[in-house]
């Protein structure tokens, strides 16, 4: 059986140093996490505007198409198309909106740990790259 010795005064110290060094880090890591988690629920949420938007229109088609002869039907489609398309703009306007202020946002975030920092420089570097795949050329090259 090992007997704990107490922990000296400097020794005390550097764990607690390596300790908060730690829990800023992880806070650092969980603010970048919630970021990103940000910006694809406000994707999430566009393409929610979308299949509305696409429903809608759909529907006012469908309605102008099905009731032929019925023109409260028709008067009830031809309503729907333009409704469809104005949560189209809305969904785009919300969007962009809230795109710009989380992109302003992380912009503003200033990673303070060096292990951190080297890794968001690492990401920008990797982003700012241009990407060329088999898509870019409408063929693939094997």
């Amino acid at each position: 059986m090992e007997v704990k010795r107490p922990l000296n005064g400097s020794s005390s110290q550097k764990l607690k140093q390596e300790l908060k060094a730690t829990e800023k880090q992880n806070l650092e890591i969980r603010d970048s996490l919630a970021m990103e988690r940000t910006k694809l629920a406000n994707e999430r949420t566009f393409m929610a505007y979308g299949r509305t938007s696409m429903a809608m229109v759909l529907a006012g088609l469908t309605f102008i198409k099905v009731f032929e002869n019925a023109p409260l039907y028709i008067a009830i489609g031809i309503a729907f198309i333009p409704a469809g398309l104005a949560v189209a703009g809305f969904g785009y306007y919300r969007f962009s909106r809230k795109k710009r202020e989380v992109a302003r946002h992380t912009e503003a975030y200033t990673p303070t740990s060096h292990v951190h920092a080297a890794v968001a420089n690492q990401k920008q570097d990797i982003s700012d790259t241009p990407m060329h795949s088999s898509y870019d050329s409408g063929h693939g090259e094997r």
